[in-house]
């Protein structure tokens, strides 16, 4: 906040106390006042009335001069903090130690707690930085646009492990990010984006290898003839989940009353089954359920799960089946030799109508969307319908939300890729009934997000890679450095945006601590860059800002200034797509990343920002299969930059 304001009005100073920004920097570092309504809609969702003067003296004298503990205590391994006397130290193991008047510096990695006279506290010691990442290079894979003989219509967890397996052994990769594979409500119509699941904390069986189960293995042969039947059709060019899961269900019922593989007994797994038996009967998003199923605790849903108990049991099931197959994916690319593994990508948040916003309703602003402010690329903001955590309700519950979710992904990953990173730190807020552009930022505890995501990666032996483009604060990527995560780097974007003809930056001044790549998910494939078929599709859709001509020429320009670049570089530009590989190898940064789409010749991105149904989003299939990718003489020629420049050990 700038020092030129000398006082801070009571609004203003209530909404600090809750993390509400007032103002805020923009896209290019001017000042922007957030109108007071906007602030007080935010506060709201806090339980906070900030409606009069009267109401804001009153929600500023609670609580005020309290002299207590916060709910949570974070502190880096080796460092203190002052505690109220008498204080005491109970270790995850149960030893109880006396703590004085400060935190001993010496307390082992882990989940504790501060127990004082009035307070029981959860104290979480973490690492101070994570071991280096090993450099590497592999793939950003978005799984279901596989296909071989033995998948449905879509990618599934055997491709996921035929696909690392052989990229380490054939093509001496060390690392495979793969798209959120997090579950969907098993519910028509099915959910496409991976990056809005029902639930951050389990599977997406929709992913499932229905034959490369036990129970049908071991299933009799008229059993397995009847699933096998059920392969659909794999007409149309597009990836058609309802097709896919309404056949994966009915081979999986056929198999539940032969079932070999039990899952153990766990009450979060059970609560998730629930959820999924009833969004099968009333549909996959809860605010629409009977109004007295919408409570997970009340007696209605209990008696639901006793009715329901035979279809909890099958969803269970399913998870299990989920963490055998990815953790069989994982298991073959370390036995394949990879140094770093599969990395999987966490969303930045849920469904609004999923399972965990049902589960833990009160730790979520359940009326609010996130998304981001104003900026030359989304003059209106953006609005990604997902809504936030609570700051205060997270450190309230000792941080296990946030450490479940991760605990989630790592149980059968070497690493975790976390979507917009920025968000540990600050989350844009649209009040209920706003635009994206009326909205604020609320910030989180960041040293404690970091902290608990460390602490759960450090566990696991896990990598962290966090996804830090677009308009980030300093502090960022400056802390993920400090704490031995890695942040993103894409070709894309590596410009000096500040010379004349923002010429493109040689890959030795990029990021050393980084994940670096050519493009992403959201951004061109190189065919379909050097095509200028990003251009067309937004001018076929009507979402450009400018007109086509100049959008054209403005590609153009670009595709001339990377040309300069390889010239300088002395990379020949015959084969564009083998030369933008070759760059990618100079880069500085430790792991580098391309996509099988990107070496196969795919012309068609993955997702368009800004539609829905208006272009195929995360429904376009590799023309290859997967087969076919590892014989592919160009796939070989793109890669073999790469992995000359980081090569497997051995």
């Amino acid at each position: 906040m700038p020092d030129d304001i000398p006082a801070r009005r009571p609004l203003q100073q209530l909404a600090d106390r809750f993390g509400v920004a007032t103002r805020y920097r923009n896209a290019d570092q001017v000042w922007v006042d957030v109108e007071d309504d906007v602030v007080v809609a935010v506060l709201r969702q806090f339980g906070v009335d900030a409606s009069s003067d009267a109401a804001i003296a009153e929600a500023l004298r609670r609580d005020a001069g309290r002299d207590r503990l916060p709910p949570t205590v974070v502190v880096k391994q080796g460092t203190s903090r002052p505690l109220p006397r008498g204080a005491e130290v109970v270790l995850e193991d149960g030893r109880r130690l006396p703590a004085g008047d400060a935190l001993p510096g010496d307390l082992p990695l882990g989940w504790h707690r501060i127990v004082t006279a009035d307070q029981d506290v959860v104290l979480a010691v973490v690492p101070a930085k994570l071991p280096d990442v090993p450099p590497a290079w592999g793939w950003m894979l978005q799984l279901y646009a596989l296909h071989s003989p033995g998948s449905w219509g879509i990618g599934d967890y055997a491709d996921l492990r035929t696909f690392a397996a052989r990229s380490a052994s054939e093509l001496d990769a060390g690392v495979l990010l793969v798209n959120p594979v997090q579950a969907f409500s098993p519910a028509h119509p099915v959910e496409r984006s991976p990056y809005s699941p029902a639930s951050r904390r389990f599977a997406n069986p929709i992913y499932l290898r229905v034959t490369a189960t036990e129970t049908f293995e071991k299933a009799d042969p008229a059993t397995r003839e009847a699933v096998s039947s059920l392969v659909p059709d794999r007409d149309g060019e597009l990836i058609d989940y309802d097709k896919v899961w309404t056949a994966k269900r009915a081979a999986l019922e056929l198999l539940w009353p032969h079932r070999v593989e039990e899952p153990p007994a766990d009450a979060d797994l059970e609560a998730f089954g629930l959820f999924c038996a009833l969004a099968e009967r009333h549909g996959g998003d809860w605010r629409d359920w009977p109004e007295a199923l919408r409570d997970p605790a009340g007696p209605e849903v209990e008696r639901a799960r006793e009715e329901l108990k035979e279809r909890v049991g099958f969803h269970a099931w399913l998870q299990h089946l989920c963490r055998l197959q990815l953790e069989a994916a994982r298991t073959a690319a370390r036995e394949a030799g990879m140094t770093v593994g599969i990395v999987h990508d966490l969303p930045v948040g849920v469904h609004p109508g999923g399972a965990d916003t049902w589960a833990a309703r009160d730790v979520f602003a359940a009326d609010v969307r996130v998304g981001a402010p104003p900026d030359a690329f989304n003059q209106q903001g953006q609005d990604w319908n997902l809504p936030p955590w609570r700051p205060d309700k997270l450190a309230e519950a000792g941080y296990a939300p946030f450490r479940d979710v991760i605990r989630g992904v790592l149980r059968y990953a070497d690493g975790i890729r976390v979507d917009h990173i920025a968000g540990l730190w600050r989350l844009w807020w649209i009040p209920p009934g706003e635009p994206p552009h009326r909205g604020t930022y609320v910030h989180y505890d960041a040293e404690a997000m970091v902290g608990v995501l460390a602490l759960e990666a450090h566990r696991a032996g896990a990598v962290v890679v966090g996804e830090d483009l677009g308009t980030v604060e300093e502090t960022v990527t400056e802390t993920m450095h400090e704490r031995g995560m890695l942040s993103s780097a894409v070709l894309w974007f590596e410009r000096d945006w500040d010379a004349p003809g923002k010429p493109f930056t040689r890959p030795a001044d990029w990021d050393p601590e980084a994940m670096a790549s050519i493009s992403t998910h959201d951004l061109p494939t190189v065919s379909g860059w050097l095509a200028g078929e990003h251009v067309r599709v937004r001018a076929e859709l009507g979402l450009l800002d400018r007109g086509v001509e100049a959008e054209e020429n403005a590609a153009a320009a670009e595709r001339q200034a990377l040309r300069e670049l390889l010239a300088r570089e002395g990379i020949p530009d015959d084969d564009m797509v083998v030369a933008l590989h070759t760059l990618l190898a100079k880069a500085a940064s430790r792991l580098v990343l391309t996509s099988p789409a990107d070496v196969a010749g795919q012309v068609r991105q993955p997702n368009l920002p800004g539609t829905v149904d208006q272009y195929p989003n995360w429904r376009i299939p590799l023309p290859v299969s997967v087969d076919g990718f590892f014989t592919a003489k160009g796939v070989r020629a793109a890669v073999a930059p790469l992995a000359a420049a980081r090569p497997l050990p051995g």
